[in-house]
């Protein structure tokens, strides 16, 4: 039986490459949001989106 392709959503980038930028990013992006101006620009941009959801 063939195997299936993975999709690259038509961005051409392999799928391995993907992955190992993933695996370089998300710690980065987690201790970003753990620390204090990480939460600080969280409530920041939480207030920006409910005040967007209001004027809709």
């Amino acid at each position: 039986m063939a195997q299936k392709k993975p999709n690259d959503y038509g961005t051409g980038i392999p799928y391995h490459e993907v992955e190992a930028l993933a695996r370089i990013l998300l710690p980065e992006i987690q201790a970003f949001y753990a620390s204090e101006e990480g939460q600080r620009e969280f409530a920041e941009w939480k207030a920006q989106a409910a005040e967007a959801a209001e004027d809709t």
